[in-house]
């Protein structure tokens, strides 16, 4: 399929499916003219990208994933289950964070601060700070796991 095809049926723009292309997330082959044809997979390559992008994971960390999948043909259902798993263990920790920050956003997160009243009930002596910096009731241990 043509580059503009792709585009349409993405929903990305032309210059956009050339950066992931010199990003090495989907390799065309070349016709006699010169021109790019993608294979119809190549929908699918690229609908992960804008998903797994979308979750906050980078284009790097997106190319890691991607090179589980064969080039010149299209992945089978095993190819996928493949790189899957690995994704699956991180989508599964991105979603555990985002829960706790959900539960937790309106409440002390552990980031220290000490200057909200009940931080003296949830982090008193800022002991989150124990298990590293930043928002740690977010990132880290529950605040009765620090005790």
């Amino acid at each position: 399929m043509a580059i503009g095809d792709l585009a349409d049926r993405t929903g990305l723009s032309v210059s956009a499916i050339r950066f992931y292309e010199t990003k090495g997330l989907v390799t065309p082959a070349r016709n006699a003219g010169g021109q790019r044809r993608f294979l119809r997979s190549d929908i699918r390559r690229l609908s992960f990208v804008l998903i797994a992008q979308e979750l906050g994971f980078t284009i790097a960390e997106i190319a890691g994933y991607l090179k589980g999948l064969p080039d010149g043909r299209s992945p089978t259902k095993a190819d996928w289950t493949r790189i899957s798993k690995t994704f699956r263990h991180q989508l599964d920790r991105k979603i555990e964070t985002l829960t706790r920050l959900r539960d937790r956003l309106d409440g002390c997160i552990g980031c220290g601060c000490l200057s909200l009243e009940s931080c003296a009930l949830y982090n008193p002596e800022d002991r989150a700070a124990r298990s590293g910096t930043g928002p740690r009731f977010v990132v880290g241990p529950s605040p009765g796991e620090l005790e």
